[in-house]
């Protein structure tokens, strides 16, 4: 109890040392208090608090010296000692490396301690190697394009629902046309597209007149409130009879854009005179397909592509998130990252050209002028919903069957009629066996449930490959489809053909003349 009572004292005596009499401390720092001409204690003209920051400041630095310096003790105590771990495991390899690298030391001023040079030229190294990575990293990096908008340079039309179309009509005059094709283009495209690459002397030695336009929505044209498949194919008809399609017309479909070429085969196919296709689809969700060829259609594609068709189906709406996220950002993109495909290796040569690459993004700038997600995911969704018909409605044979006994005995001892009806003109589809987006599966399809489509697989190429800026390609389609190149009519063609009408005209009002005198 004394000892206690005796280290108390003590350590009052030394804490008393510290004050004086007037309460003010005397450890070595004096705080005077400043006093204004009313007697009032104030802050004085700011030099106080200066100096008080100034102290701290120089308070706070010595503790940060003699924290690291404790630091650093701590350290050499736990690591550097003799019997510690790093010491034990790597002093003689060290040793040994530094008795190799002594013959350094000869390129070493001689005014100069070996230890502290070398530590600043590995400093120097470090920091040189660490400014050339990130100089690296920035110059492989890729710069980024920016989208721009265009002024307007389509045609329009005006439909009957007040809605405004926007078409590009290429090649021949209307008076001049042997045959015009109709185009809808497909997906993240616009009526730039057309047949892409496809060269006006080719268009004018055959006599073709080539009209494309966009779809509600995209490019100029203004979206539909509800459209579908029956609509877009009655804005086709509408299309045609506004840009003076007189007789019949044909229609080209590309990948997602033949959707809308079956459309006008399955609702106008009294107005069409034959379609040719690259790469169509079908609805991948199409009740006729069978397992095998299912299971095929679906394999070729991505883990990305089968969830977007799958939102598309089950979540339309959420597609939106994605586009504003990608194509719709304003800023370009890869093509087969924004349509969710794996290349081939002739794809991947044709993505490489500056010339496809400045023509795709032209296309998707005109796509997108109108910023609106809505149109690309009614398009989405109208790919993977109910179509309303089935591929195989395009072209239907019904048995002609009679009633009665009579009937019945003839259908004995020979076959029943067949009657076709639908669309009852040629079909050219051309398919690229490597092709990711649209599988060569899907065209086997097509050709069991419409036997007399004309399919030509192409072994070697993709999706892209063979339509897009091949001028051989374009040549061997046309030949294929509408034989020799006949030229445009001519002025004395026209004029023989508006003669032979006329005069199937006035035979028709002969015979009705004669047939009206007789009764």
């Amino acid at each position: 109890m004394s000892e206690t009572e005796e280290s108390t004292a003590a350590w009052g005596q030394e804490f008393t040392g510290v004050l004086d009499v007037g309460g003010e401390t005397t450890i070595g720092l004096s705080y005077s208090s400043i006093v204004e001409d009313n007697g009032v204690v104030g802050a004085g003209d700011g030099g106080d608090w200066r100096f008080q920051v100034s102290e701290f400041a120089k308070g706070a630095a010595e503790m940060s010296m003699e924290f690291g310096k404790g630091l650093r003790d701590v350290l050499k105590q736990s690591f550097f000692t003799e019997d510690s771990f790093i010491m034990r495991k790597f002093k003689d390899p060290c040793e040994k490396l530094c008795d190799r690298l002594k013959f350094l030391n000869e390129y070493l001023p001689e005014d100069r301690e070996p230890v502290h040079s070398w530590t600043v030229i590995s400093s120097v190294w470090v920091f040189a190697l660490l400014v050339l990575l990130v100089n690296t990293s920035k110059t492989m990096a890729p710069m980024v394009k920016r989208m721009k908008l265009h002024p307007a340079s389509a045609s329009l039309i005006q439909l009957p629902d007040g809605r405004q179309l926007a078409y590009l009509e290429r090649g021949v005059s209307s008076n001049q046309a042997r045959h015009t094709i109709i185009v809808p283009h497909s997906f993240l495209s616009s009526r730039l597209a057309g047949i892409p690459g496809l060269k006006n002397s080719l268009l004018e030695e055959y006599g073709i007149r080539l009209v494309s336009y966009d779809l509600p929505g995209f490019g100029e044209s203004d979206p539909h409130p509800k459209r579908n498949l029956e609509s877009s194919a009655i804005d086709m008809l509408h299309l045609s009879n506004a840009v003076n399609v007189t007789g019949k017309f044909w229609v080209s479909g590309f990948s997602s854009g033949s959707m809308h070429a079956w459309a006008a085969l399955r609702f106008i196919p009294d107005k069409l005179e034959g379609a040719i296709m690259f790469a169509p689809m079908v609805n991948p969700y199409e009740p006729k397909l069978m397992k095998k060829e299912r299971r095929a259609i679906w394999e070729k594609w991505t883990v990305k592509r089968k969830m977007m068709y799958f939102l598309a189906r089950k979540f339309p709406k959420s597609l939106g998130f994605f586009y504003r996220r990608s194509f719709l950002s304003g800023i370009h993109g890869r093509m087969d990252k924004w349509l969710h495909f794996s290349p081939g290796t002739k794809d991947k040569l044709l993505m490489e050209n500056p010339v496809f690459e400045e023509f795709w993004q032209r296309d998707v700038e005109e796509s997108i002028r109108q910023g609106n997600a809505k149109p690309f995911v009614e398009e989405a969704a109208l790919q993977v919903s109910e179509w309303g018909f089935s591929i195989g409605d395009i072209k239907m044979k019904q048995k002609h069957r009679e009633r009665g006994f009579i009937s019945w005995l003839k259908s004995i001892y020979s076959p029943e009629e067949e009657k076709v009806s639908g669309f009852l003109g040629p079909i050219y589809i051309w398919q690229g066996a490597e092709d990711t987006v649209i599988s060569p599966s899907t065209c086997d399809f097509v050709h069991r449930v419409l036997p007399d489509v004309m399919l030509h697989k192409l072994p070697h190429d993709g999706h892209f490959s063979y339509l897009y800026l091949c001028d051989a390609c374009h040549q061997q389609i046309f030949a294929t489809v509408f034989g020799d190149p006949e030229g445009k009519l001519e002025t004395t063609d026209i004029e023989e053909e508006e003669d032979s009408e006329a005069a199937d005209a006035d035979l028709l009002l002969v015979s009705e003349g004669k047939a009206s005198s007789s009764a």
